[in-house]
């Protein structure tokens, strides 16, 4: 099901206790922090306890890869910066954002709002959230600045103002659950969003079963002037055998006649990855 995760009032409370590091120049929340501390079984949906019974990054229908930023991540933080791709002004949608770094480049690029949404509501409260006010807020208590891995105590009785985008965190929305029922949240709600300029999203082509709730997705909440950037290894056979990538996808994308879809970056380093457009036709 699909709910919205809102930013508590106090936003320190939601980098107490976490351990930080930097990633493509970003604050980010230590993964292995959180799941040492996350391995019970008894948190929420259980998703770390249950990945690491499985061995699996991946669990179809119960935890879909949230906890780990993947390769195609910075593949596309690396395409928005080379062919400068504009954010100011726009409303912009990280789809299955996992640790939100693509959504959290368009607000440093002054985007008027970013969503984020993911399978996963622990992936959101854990990491998403953490990590999108650590690149917001610099009060002088270690949530905004250049320390690598140090765990961020509470502040003090009287922080110092925040200095780095006061206004970021307003212009944030955070959601859970299935793409499906997430745009069904967003259009039908009682505050509604408008359609997205740009749609931002990595690793999602991983499994072709999701293929028809993907594209509905994209052309229920995308602007019919917006465009969709998507990275994806060719094949994703090798890590989960479930045959997805991009050729398929682009294949069900041309038969469905909605988009066009081309490739605007191609990285042959390890396995073949790429980086495509979409825009309605």
């Amino acid at each position: 099901a699909a709910r919205e995760h809102h930013v508590p009032k106090d936003v320190s409370k939601v980098l107490e206790n976490k351990v930080l590091e930097t990633v493509s120049d970003l604050r980010c929340v230590k993964v292995s922090a959180v799941e040492m501390t996350r391995r019970g079984g008894t948190h929420g949906e259980d998703i770390v306890w249950k990945s690491v019974s499985a061995h699996s990054d991946l669990i179809p229908g119960v935890y879909e890869g949230g906890l780990k930023i993947w390769e195609c991540t910075f593949d596309l933080l690396e395409y928005l910066a080379e062919a400068g791709v504009q954010f100011a002004n726009k409303a912009v949608l990280d789809l299955g954002c996992g640790a939100g770094l693509l959504g959290i480049a368009a607000l440093r690029r002054k985007a008027a709002q970013v969503h984020f949404q993911d399978y996963n509501s622990t992936v959101i409260d854990e990491i998403t959230l953490p990590n999108v006010v650590a690149n917001c807020v610099n009060d002088g208590n270690g949530t905004g600045g250049a320390d690598e891995r140090k765990i961020v105590k509470p502040p003090s009785k009287k922080p110092r103002k925040a200095e780095c985008l006061p206004d970021a965190l307003s212009r944030c929305r955070f959601f859970s659950g299935e793409w499906s029922e997430v745009s069904r949240l967003l259009l039908s709600s009682s505050k509604p969003c408008s359609k997205y300029d740009v749609i931002l999203t990595s690793e999602t082509i991983y499994n072709p079963d999701y293929y028809g709730a993907l594209h509905d997705t994209l052309s229920q909440l995308l602007d019919r002037n917006g465009r969709v950037y998507l990275a994806s290894l060719a094949s994703k056979v090798h890590y989960f055998g479930v045959g997805g990538g991009v050729y398929l996808f682009e294949k069900l994308v041309e038969e469905r006649k909605v988009f066009t879809i081309s490739t605007v970056k191609e990285i042959d380093k390890g396995l073949k990855r790429f980086v495509m457009e979409m825009a309605f036709k």
